[in-house]
């Protein structure tokens, strides 16, 4: 997930001889994975609630990406600090008390700053995983450990709108959407009390050296670059929106410069830049940002299109998401005898098959309105589902494929990264469309997936570009 130095390993403690530690730490998982999708059919509910603006459910779902994306790269050295069980314990602690507030908030900026904190929670637990795996599981244990954290996390994303709509729907003690927070708490807490007794402790001597200076130009650039894009809108597009925006590129060029100058002295930057001198390597940063700057904001696009413009409830919603959602489930389950049959060209035809999902919902959207039946979006629905997963599987496959094995961790930790300020930048850009211009929300929706049909297209003519030079077949 992120950069992470060895430090001794540790005996396991008896009692974590089985399958009980694994529980504990892809539980982790889980709640990492699900709280990123299962916010999205409640946004309505919460907008009605709360009176909170457009701006405001931009800020729900890209403001969880900017802080876990961009302190990712902090828990590497933070675990040689304080272990590896102790960072991840603390990650879910945080996590944890960030939900609550949450599920309590009395107000909309409330509620933003407690994503914010799930988001710094979500980065220390969630790389302390593949890394408590290699601790405790070896040979053909390791393989089924990893082949179940890939399960997971699958089903966290097919059943998190689901799950949301399940909730909210139950209405438990009359919280409504406020469960899909505070559902957390009883299970970070079984971990908190479970970890110290299942998961093996590390007492490192050595005292990795923090980039503090490089985690706050990652951090600055991005809050510079996303906060206009989420506020300018609303307030007219002052000239400090824009200000703002040449400060993000700046501080953005003065980290990559920072990094190679650091690396060049022998010091210790956040990410060592030799580890992405290939093209092949460089083109799937570029391919990761395109993927998942499409991915949470398509997520978010739909999710108001039914309930807001469809007038569906939480549960009804959650159960059209699920068609795309076990597309999806097929697609990553296909994805590695895909690649090892067709190579290179699965990502770039994973991701025509994306495109050309948005392009049937576009169809039914333009024939449906906000009136006709939503099953007229089901077979978009599906394509779609269905490339995003052979895509996302197949693309980090292959990337990593071509990285030498004393940089899979760095980049598999940069991928992490790009990943989730991708879906934040991506909430952003498309939030422009979707929110402004119209009134009209089926008007707004088809404008939102021309553009992210565009956005796969570009995906794919990237993979294709750079798969052939970097000579795969």
């Amino acid at each position: 997930m992120t950069t992470l130095q060895t430090p001794p390993r540790a005996a396991a403690p008896s009692a974590a001889s089985g399958w009980l530690p694994l529980a504990v730490l892809l539980s982790g998982t889980f709640l990492v994975v699900l709280d990123f999708f299962i916010v999205n059919v409640a946004l309505p509910s919460i907008q009605r609630d709360l009176g909170a603006g457009d701006s405001a459910v931009e800020w729900l779902v890209a403001g969880y990406g900017l802080t876990f994306g961009g302190l990712l790269m902090a828990a590497g050295p933070l675990s040689q600090r304080w272990g590896r069980r102790r960072t991840y314990v603390a990650g879910v602690l945080v996590f944890v008390v960030a939900s609550a507030v949450c599920g309590l908030a009395p107000g909309a900026g409330t509620l933003i700053g407690a994503r914010l904190a799930q988001g710094v929670g979500a980065a220390m637990l969630a790389p302390m995983v593949l890394a408590l795996i290699g601790d405790l599981y070896d040979g053909p244990q390791r393989l089924r450990a990893m082949s179940g954290y890939a399960t997971v996390m699958g089903v966290a994303a097919a059943s998190g709108q689901l799950i949301g709509g399940l909730l909210i729907r139950a209405d438990v003690a009359g919280l409504g959407w406020r469960t899909v927070f505070l559902v957390n708490i009883p299970v970070g807490l079984a971990i908190v009390l479970a970890a110290p007794r299942l998961l093996p402790g590390t007492e490192s001597r050595e005292r990795a050296r923090v980039d503090v200076t490089g985690l706050v130009l990652v951090v600055a650039a991005t809050t510079a670059f996303l906060l206009p894009l989420l506020e300018g809108r609303r307030l007219g597009w002052p000239a400090w929106t824009w200000a703002s925006m040449a400060v993000g590129v700046a501080l953005g060029g003065w980290l990559v410069r920072r990094t190679q100058v650091l690396a060049a002295r022998g010091g210790n930057p956040l990410v060592d830049p030799t580890a992405f001198r290939s093209p092949a390597v460089r083109g799937g940063l570029i391919a990761q940002a395109l993927l998942f700057c499409g991915m949470a904001s398509y997520f978010l696009v739909l999710a108001v299109y039914l309930q807001v413009g469809h007038g569906l409830g939480p549960l009804t919603s959650g159960l059209v998401f699920t068609v795309m959602a076990v597309a999806y489930m097929v697609g990553t389950r296909r994805a590695g005898g895909l690649v090892a049959r067709f190579g290179r060209w699965v990502v770039p035809v994973a991701a025509l098959v994306f495109a050309a999902g948005h392009v049937l919902v576009l169809l039914a959207v333009e024939a449906i309105g906000v009136t006709g039946s939503v099953l007229w979006l089901t077979p978009g629905l599906a394509v779609s589902g269905l490339g995003m997963g052979v895509c996302l599987s197949a693309l980090v496959a292959t990337v990593m494929a071509g990285v030498e094995p004393r940089y899979a961790v760095a980049v598999s930790g940069t991928l992490s990264t790009v990943q989730q300020l991708g879906n934040a930048l991506g909430v952003a850009l498309i939030g422009l469309v979707f929110f402004g211009g119209t009134g009209h929300i089926d008007v707004a929706f088809a404008r939102s997936l021309l553009c992210l049909a565009g956005g796969t297209v570009a995906l794919a003519a990237v993979t294709a570009v750079t798969g052939r030079s970097s000579g795969a077949r």
